[in-house]
């Protein structure tokens, strides 16, 4: 799955003859100390585990970064460009016929099995907040499946991804096309399996991601600022206690056991993997995964890496 690459320099290094080798090794280790320091001056979050043979840099991303978020995205395109090589995430894979599927099974994606509403499985308590929220909106969300209800109080209510400016996803990725710097992606899921696991997911399985959702909505815009200034300060345990980075969190496909395993297996693998390979590795991981408690960071501290930078937990 994992496939890893090296730079023309550190090739021509390896064929070089001893005593070459021997002089640059300081020009080596002071090369990729200048490109974590370049990367760090970007202001985004990150991590490094220095190995044998080089460094990896991890990024802690958040998505919608909010336009207003005071970060330097060229420092990180110009680490990218002197990388040897660029880890990031992958889309899922979605086929014709995933696209059909989703049009002939919609409604056990959009709506609440046949017969049922949404109080049929809120507490009086829930029922009442998400009925202060359609009043306040105009809209009805009693025969909608609550996991569509949660991702149209954050996307359309809280409105949390306008005014945005690039994921440090798509700023790396640009910037490692430009520079011809191989890039690594976790295998993708397919589109069939990621359908078949939220059509068979029992509703009330979507609840947390709704209370969170519900949550996000109610404190209003300023948590959108806040996240992105604390995501900007480190201040790391702030980013993952904000409601709308709860939320984010508690919604499929995150939420799924097995695809939250899954996906925090391939980030832990693919980086292990790096650790065994010359030179830089940038990888872009979301924060979330990252930072979680038995996410990336722990797991991979278990494994006896030694990682610095913010806390996280």
């Amino acid at each position: 799955m994992l496939t890893p690459f090296r730079s023309i320099m550190l090739c021509c290094l390896a064929f070089a003859p001893p005593a070459f080798a021997q002089n640059s090794a300081p020009d080596v280790a002071a090369s990729q100390n200048s490109i974590v320091v370049t990367a760090q001056r970007s202001g985004a979050p990150m991590w490094t585990i220095d190995t044998d043979s080089g460094t990896i840099i991890l990024v802690g991303e958040i998505r919608a970064v909010s336009k207003s978020t005071p970060w330097l995205p060229d420092r990180l395109k110009e680490a990218t460009a002197e990388s040897q090589r660029v880890i990031l995430r992958a889309a899922p894979k979605f086929s014709p016929g995933d696209v059909l599927r989703l049009i002939f099974r919609g409604g056990r994606f959009t709506k609440l099995p046949d017969g049922a509403v949404a109080a049929d499985y809120l507490s009086p308590d829930q029922r009442a907040r998400l009925a202060a929220l359609e009043a306040e909106y105009d809209v009805d969300y009693d025969r909608r499946s609550l996991l569509m209800t949660s991702f149209d109080l954050l996307a359309r209510r809280l409105d949390f991804d306008d005014e945005t400016t690039d994921d440090a996803t798509d700023v790396v990725r640009k910037a490692a096309d430009r520079a011809d710097v191989p890039i690594t992606r976790p295998e993708r899921f397919r589109g069939e399996d990621l359908l078949d696991s939220l059509a068979e997911a029992d509703p009330a399985s979507h609840i947390p991601c709704l209370e969170a959702a519900m949550g996000a909505t109610e404190a209003g815009q300023e948590i959108i600022r806040a996240r992105g200034d604390d995501w900007r300060k480190f201040d790391i345990p702030a980013v993952m206690d904000n409601p709308l980075e709860v939320a984010l969190g508690r919604c499929w496909p995150w939420a799924d056991d097995e695809l939250g395993e899954e996906i925090r297996g391939q980030w832990v693998g693919m980086i292990t993997d790096a650790s065994r390979e010359p030179g830089v590795t940038l990888a872009v991981v979301p924060l979330r995964v990252l930072a979680e408690e038995g996410g990336v960071l722990d797991l991979l501290e278990q494994e006896g890496f030694v990682i610095g930078g913010p806390v996280w937990r």
